[in-house]
């Protein structure tokens, strides 16, 4: 999956000196959440992580990854994540 939305995502979004980290699915009961998670050599605000999901939104729409309704939460990757 990741390298799937990789693939289709960072060239749209490198301009905005932004690139896909990480693509994961958590369930919580009922609820899908796709996670996409971006990082950048300079920091990433909430205008930055805006601009950034009105890109992601139709793209992920139309790579239709998941089967049913799930939220898409698109975040930028923690500082001291342990998996850099």
């Amino acid at each position: 999956m990741l390298e799937k939305v990789k693939e289709k995502v960072d060239s749209k979004i490198c301009a905005l000196n932004l690139m896909v980290s990480n693509v994961y699915l958590e369930e919580e009961g009922k609820i899908k959440t796709l996670n996409v998670e971006l990082d950048s050599s300079e920091g990433i605000d909430l205008d930055l992580i805006t601009k950034a999901s009105e890109i992601i939104n139709p793209i992920m729409d139309e790579l239709n990854l998941i089967e049913g309704e799930y939220v898409l939460d698109i975040h930028s990757k923690e500082k001291g994540d342990l998996n850099d």
